[in-house]
């Protein structure tokens, strides 16, 4: 078959199977009783995964250099990136809402590059003499990948957000540092049945300086993974410990409340592997620019906003781990990471002028 009709119909199979994985994780999401939509949302991530890397291995061989030369390849490494992340954090999370978040920005991300673009801009064309080098495959790959991971990272951070409706619900952890704490307003429950909460433990609060109750998914002490599985209402809460402060906020629900620490921790792990990706392909860009244009740093505006990108996680990764940040305030900077790296990614390519301008717009 000919390599770039393979290409064509490579393309909109995995815009099209996108599109209807997202479809079905929606679906799954509004009805959550019917299983058969989890396995076939995430076989439709698995189908459009291979089909990129399918795609992206076709300009490979048609083109004779690693497909990441232009916007076109570019965008289809990144989504899928994107997929390949999603299947991760799929397998770590066991919830369906992974694909809810990521399966639409895959999907518009396909869309973009098959149905937007000019075709003269999805055409594999030789090399420029800068790009000829082995730091091509080095750097330019290094960065596609930990912006789709740090992408899922946000993503899931968002969903955090969604589901604990922005309320500033704290949750304890493998996934965070020093000084957080666990809310007394919830309280543990072992096997159907709600454990006892003892004088002593009550008054362990976080405005004492101690940590407060927590255990296992199982209900059992630990000092480590925790799961809020019951609500105790505000005048319950006043009662166990008239110190704790409460609001007037709508309690969540115990299965929220449960998704909420999973997607906390699951998005903390996820951005703390694209943060070292991130930082060994900004070491890597250097390097390649000091060997091509004679100067390691020349604050080109997508050199610029790499290092902000880079500033924004390293603030998240350490508010996590030496301030304790969990929860709400750390999936808002998150958030905000998420609209940073594709301000990075595109928005300084298309709209901006400097050695990583693709031209479209200007």
């Amino acid at each position: 078959m000919d390599l770039v009709v393979l290409q064509n119909w490579l393309d909109n199979a995995s815009f099209a199977v996108l599109f209807l994985t997202m479809l079905v994780y929606w679906v799954g999401a509004a009805f959550p009783g019917i299983p058969a939509l989890s396995v076939l949302g995430t076989s439709g991530m698995a189908i459009a995964n291979l089909s990129m890397a399918a795609l992206l291995a076709a300009r490979w061989l048609e083109a004779g250099y690693f497909p990441l030369s232009n916007l076109y390849e570019s965008l289809f490494f990144l989504a899928w990136g994107i997929t390949t992340m999603h299947l991760i954090a799929e397998q770590m999370s066991r919830s369906r809402l992974v694909g809810v978040v990521t399966s639409p920005v895959a999907m518009a991300i396909t869309a973009f590059a098959a149905l937007s673009l000019p075709d003269k801009m999805q055409v594999s064309e030789p090399l420029v003499p800068a790009l000829k080098s082995n730091w091509l495959m080095m750097h330019v790959s290094v960065m596609m990948i930990s912006y789709a991971t740090l992408m899922v990272g946000s993503l899931l951070a968002i969903a955090f957000l969604v589901v604990t409706r922005g309320q500033n619900v704290e949750l304890r952890g493998s996934s965070i540092g020093n000084g957080a704490y666990r809310s007394d307003r919830y309280r543990l429950q072992r096997n159907g049945e709600t454990a006892a909460v003892t004088a002593a433990e009550s008054s362990n609060s976080p405005q004492n300086g101690a940590s407060p109750i927590f255990g296992d998914r199982n209900g059992q002490a630990t000092g480590a993974n925790v799961a809020v599985l019951d609500y105790v209402g505000v005048e319950t809460a006043r009662s166990l410990s008239p110190q704790v402060k409460t609001t007037a906020a709508d309690p969540l629900s115990p299965q929220r409340l449960s998704l909420a620490d999973t997607l906390d921790n699951i998005s903390y792990r996820i951005i703390g592997l694209g943060f070292p990706l991130l930082t060994i392909g900004i070491i890597a860009g250097a390097v390649w620019a000091n060997e091509a244009w004679g100067s390691y740093w020349s604050w080109d505006p997508k050199e610029t906003w790499a290092l902000i990108t880079w500033l924004v996680f390293a603030a998240y990764l350490h508010a996590r781990i030496t301030r304790g940040w969990q929860g709400r305030k750390p999936a808002i900077l998150a958030a905000t990471g998420f609209v940073v790296v594709w301000i990075c990614y595109l928005g300084v390519n298309l709209l901006g002028k400097g050695l990583h301008s693709y031209g479209w717009f200007f």
